[in-house]
């Protein structure tokens, strides 16, 4: 057990750690760049599933949370957190018996792209006697979930703004298909087509008399960029807030810098070259970005199991004996963070508090 004024040295490993000087110098920034820019901030919470993290991004002026799970939602507004947009398409009973559920007691936002979701969401709604905002959800180019643009996304919006229990409130779409282009003139390029789509599609709405208040899109990858766009109105970026090195190795956020880590402990020193950390891929993820060993530049991840990490070692790292502890800054921490229970935050090495991470609700067994 560790408890506030503990020294990082006396934490058990692997632990995930947060650098909240760092961390709270990279939310102020987000912000501040995203009001100047004169949108609103509404983050992706699946890179931190933390209600502590959610309270400090709205302090500092988010506008409201994007989540994709039902169940992340409920935890969110149950903890009185309002203004919530589900990115997902409404699709089961039991989803959208859930869904019309929260609208009890939060201005929740739904994204839809066929009128077979749309439709039972509906009828759900007036069901409860609540009233559930909804977005059409625009294929940018990403392939995934999205409406084709043009006639089949100005039909979607006029079906859903007849239906009861339902409000058209806009649009959103994703341009994460372009994120990771690394040249840097044609990745601009690519986003500007891409969100030209939704500024298009906006007009399009206008013109027929169709609410478009919200058009929101924009991943941290192109947040940058995407605050350029007049056409839209708010931005999802949420992985900024860790400076993660997926996102610093883009233009567009690379002045971040990294504050979330994953504490390990050297547990063999088998070959000259070679040391074996505790922390597999139960503890810190390897899927978008590797790890990055922090403090030593010249130690750099060879393998990966369940438990363990092997790093190759340079001239420099070789020093290291078994029982040293090693940061790995963590690469993305969407695939990260949900193997923890909590973050130990850390200011100048001492533990200044713990932040849960959020378990995911079991869905409600009430009939409502």
């Amino acid at each position: 057990m560790v408890s506030p004024g503990d020294r990082k040295t006396d934490v058990e490993t692997p632990s995930l750690c947060l650098d909240l000087s760092q961390f709270e110098v990279n939310v102020s920034h987000v912000a501040a760049i995203t009001r100047a820019a004169g949108k609103g901030w509404r983050p992706h919470i699946a890179c931190h599933k933390s209600l502590d993290i959610a309270n400090l991004q709205i302090r500092e002026g988010a506008i409201g949370l994007t989540c994709a799970k039902v169940s992340d939602a409920e935890v969110f507004v149950s903890a009185g957190i309002r203004e919530v947009l589900l990115a997902y398409p409404p699709v089961g009973d039991a989803r959208i018996r859930r869904i019309a559920n929260l609208c009890r007691n939060a201005n929740l936002i739904v994204a839809c792209d066929h009128y077979v979701q749309a439709a039972p969401l509906s009828a759900e709604c007036v069901r409860q006697g609540v009233t559930c905002r909804a977005l059409v959800d625009i294929n940018i180019g990403m392939d995934r979930t999205g409406v084709r643009p043009g006639r089949d996304a100005r039909e979607l919006a006029r079906a859903i703004d007849q239906l009861p229990g339902l409000s058209l409130a806009g649009i959103m779409g994703y341009e994460g298909h372009v994120i990771q282009i690394k040249d840097a003139e044609e990745k601009r390029r690519q986003i500007e087509a891409a969100l030209g789509i939704l500024t298009q599609t906006r007009e399009i709405f206008l013109k027929n008399g169709l609410c478009c208040d919200i058009v929101s899109a924009s991943g941290t990858g192109s947040l940058s960029q995407s605050l350029r766009c007049d056409g839209l109105t708010e931005v999802q970026a949420g992985g900024a807030i860790f400076g993660d090195p997926f996102y610093t190795t883009m233009s567009d956020v690379s002045h971040l810098k990294p504050a979330l880590t994953v504490l390990t402990t050297v547990i063999s020193r088998p070959a000259f070259d070679r040391a074996v950390l505790d922390a597999g891929r139960t503890a810190i993820a390897n899927e978008l970005h590797s790890p990055v060993v922090k403090d030593w530049a010249d130690a750099s991840l060879v393998t990966q199991n369940a438990e363990h990490l092997v790093l190759k070692l340079g001239p420099s790292s070789r020093e290291l004996r078994i029982g040293d502890r090693v940061e790995l800054i963590v690469g993305d921490s969407g695939f990260t963070t949900m193997l923890h229970d909590e973050y130990l935050c850390f200011r100048n090495d001492r533990l200044e508090t713990i932040w849960p991470v959020l378990a995911p609700r079991k869905p409600p067994h009430a009939v409502f």
